[in-house]
């Protein structure tokens, strides 16, 4: 199952805002969803993006996708900073490749 963080829209018509959802990326976007980890209210000055640390890092450490405008949001909050760290920190570090003996010939 293909999993994504995206945006939910809900809201009158002109007054939008949106939710922060974990959904499987084959239904509709405002269709079943896994989690809500957050929303967005993009009208209010300056725009509010209230999200979940917690869960954001643990959908994103278990492989599921931002959408482009998510991942912006998670810049905002700081969350895709911490995960890149997160990422880096648990990636095994090359050692330094022993040089080559040369062959005496």
């Amino acid at each position: 199952m293909a999993v994504k963080i995206r945006l939910r829209r809900m809201g009158a018509q002109k007054q939008p805002h949106y939710r922060v959802v974990v959904a499987d990326s084959r239904q509709p976007r405002d269709g079943k969803f896994i989690e809500i980890i957050g929303h967005y209210h993009p009208l209010k000055n300056p725009a509010e993006v209230v999200i979940k640390d917690e869960r954001a890092l643990y959908w994103l450490e278990r492989g599921a996708l931002p959408t482009e405008t998510t991942r912006s949001l998670l810049r905002k909050a700081g969350i895709w900073a911490r995960f890149a760290e997160a990422k880096a920190a648990r990636k095994p570090k090359r050692e330094a490749a022993e040089p080559a003996a040369e062959d005496a010939t």
